[in-house]
């Protein structure tokens, strides 16, 4: 008997599954995830990233169809995926799939609810679709990490396309052969690097997930050809972008456990790494005894990986400082907050954060798990205070509950989208699940 490739197996998963197979907890999930997006997508949508795609994008764009999210203007579905994709993600306050560090929704969603304005969809056929492509983009991240990641590829961005391609082809309801060849077209557009973080040029590896996994399985509808293993083959994405692929993690208890399910969410718009280091920092400001104009200096101890993704003492831009310990430090410890102003050019740039974040060092130690992180601040009066947490806020030990997502939309709506009301969307979402329509959802979060 032959041996049924992983691809195939994959597609065929795809292809069998039924909306009955999610239980309430995966089908709950995944609205938290896409409340999550909405709140981030709403929140970008004026960034300059953000504008500066659309200006050059409606040029050349197709008819006026799609959705932005949180703007008056209209695009075509295509470049709608990749701008909603971009925005979701450009602060990077979007959700976190812990053992990979992908993002998973940006890359999904975005392609869905594009595509929900082009064919009629329903609610419960988008939450299934979504669900699926978030694990098949994570099991394909879990095959391959870490190595993946330190090797320079931005994982989001090269998994992501294949998530959105599968959830894509389930909307279109392709069979197993076209799934296929979306997953192979997914290929060939696999895309990203770590090398861009800090820049706008990250946003663009998370737009094209979303666009050209939407692009991937409307081809594969008409017949657009792929290969037979695109992610398994001698050549296929594992192999040539992995140090040594786990391919047990592809199919091991696939369709019993949801990778969905261990999705997180930022509290704080930067990377995920440094929550720990911010909710010490708030923890150390809340100290009867502290004394800002005192400090002398100021340590961050944790994994390597922290030192390795955060170790960025002279940003220049809000962008950088997203991924910046000595900037997130400074400014938490002086403002008290860590929200989006926090990491604005404007915060960068401010003379009393540059004089904190020159006194900020850090520390390797090899002991401490990821995502744990001490803060360790030294006065002149001989004061010290240090602070370590474990568990971050919004990790998988301490979730942001419903509502916390739900303060976290608002907020971003108001920053970014100030004449959208979020009540409307944020009961849409919850109820999805009933809706005969699923790009209803998008009708609040447009001006």
């Amino acid at each position: 008997m032959t041996e049924v490739s992983l691809t195939r197996q994959l597609a065929a998963f795809v292809t069998r599954s039924r909306w009955e197979d999610l239980s309430e907890k995966v089908r709950h999930e995944a609205k938290r995830s896409i409340l999550n997006f909405f709140g981030t997508a709403l929140g970008g949508c004026r960034d300059q990233a953000t504008q500066t795609a659309y200006d050059v994008l409606k040029q050349f764009a197709g008819p006026q169809t799609a959705t932005i999210i949180g703007r008056v203007e209209r695009i075509d579905s295509l470049n709608a995926a990749f701008l909603n994709a971009l925005s979701g993600n450009v602060f990077d306050f979007d959700d976190t799939h812990p053992r990979t560090i992908i993002h998973p929704t940006a890359p999904v969603a975005p392609a869905l609810f594009a595509l929900a304005e082009e064919r009629r969809i329903t609610g419960a056929q988008l939450l299934h679709a979504f669900v699926l492509g978030v694990e098949i983009e994570c099991r394909l991240g879990n095959a391959i990490s870490p190595g993946h990641y330190r090797r320079g590829w931005h994982i989001t961005a090269t998994c992501g396309v294949f998530g959105a391609a599968a959830a894509a082809s389930k909307c279109l309801g392709l069979d197993e052969q076209q799934i296929i060849w979306a997953l192979g077209n997914a290929s060939a557009q696999s895309s990203g690097l770590v090398e861009t973080l800090g820049s706008m040029s990250k946003s663009i590896g998370v737009g094209n997930s979303a666009r050209n996994g939407l692009l991937s399985a409307l081809l594969a509808e008409r017949g657009f050809a792929g290969p037979e293993q695109p992610i398994e083959g001698p050549r296929g994405f594992l192999r040539v972008t992995g140090d040594e692929p786990n391919f047990a993690e592809l199919t091991d208890g696939l369709g019993e456990r949801w990778e969905i399910c261990t999705n997180t969410y930022k509290p704080y718009p930067c990377g995920v790494v440094l929550n720990a280091v911010i909710d010490a920092c708030l923890e150390v400001r809340n100290h009867p005894q502290l004394n800002l104009d005192k400090i002398q200096s100021i340590t961050v101890e944790g994994h390597p990986l922290l030192l390795e993704r955060t170790d960025r003492p002279a940003v220049t831009t809000g962008r950088e400082a997203q991924v910046s310990a000595q900037h997130s430090v400074a400014v938490t410890l002086l403002t008290g907050e860590a929200g989006v102003e926090q990491f604005s050019d404007a915060a960068v740039t401010n003379p009393e954060v540059l004089r904190l974040r020159s006194k900020v060092r850090m520390i390797e130690n090899g002991s401490y798990p990821v995502g744990a992180a001490r803060v360790t601040l030294t006065q002149a009066d001989g004061i010290e205070i240090s602070v370590r947490v474990d568990d971050a806020r919004g990790s998988s030990n301490r979730p942001l509950s419903d509502a916390e997502i739900e303060t976290k939309l608002r907020k971003l709506a108001a920053y970014g989208a100030p004449g959208i009301d979020p009540t409307p969307l944020i009961e849409a979402v919850w109820t999805l699940d009933k809706a005969e329509d699923a790009s209803m959802c998008l009708q609040w979060a447009r001006l």
